[in-house]
């Protein structure tokens, strides 16, 4: 884990508070190219009815149409909880070259349920100010209940 990691992961936790206070679950996402952030997202599941709106499906598609192409081999995503198996189909098929979380998730996270599903290549660092993201989502679900 490096300061930049720390720092980057600072602005992904930025995002998941703003989906927070839209009563969306706090997961953040941005994706970093060339050391610029190019791209910035929190869940919009409940704002737009759609279950695959996800931080990183979001990120995805925003730093695909910065870049104007698909795959993302020099980009690292940044993102505050573990990605699910559908968010990492997507990582995969985008060929990310990084991956750096948060937060585990072991009730939905992919290391679970498709371990393999991250392109070969794609590099991952886990447990970037993992306490602060656990934390998010307690804090949220215990307001929810």
């Amino acid at each position: 884990m490096t300061n930049e990691d720390i720092s980057f992961m600072q602005q992904a936790l930025g995002e998941a508070r703003k989906a927070a206070s839209l009563g969306e679950i706090p997961i953040g996402a941005i994706i970093v190219s060339k050391g610029n952030i190019i791209a910035r997202a929190h869940n919009l599941t409940e704002r737009l009815t759609d279950v695959t709106a996800h931080a990183e499906m979001m990120a995805i598609t925003s730093a695909a149409t910065a870049l104007g192409g698909k795959y993302l081999p020099d980009c690292t995503l940044y993102v505050t909880v573990e990605p699910c198996v559908m968010c990492a189909g997507a990582i995969g098929w985008s060929q990310l070259g990084r991956l750096v979380y948060g937060a585990s998730d072991e009730k939905r996270g992919f290391q679970r349920f498709a371990p393999n599903a991250l392109h070969p290549k794609t590099k991952i660092e886990g447990g970037v100010l993992e306490a602060e993201c656990a934390t998010l989502m307690k804090e949220f679900f215990q307001k929810k209940r």
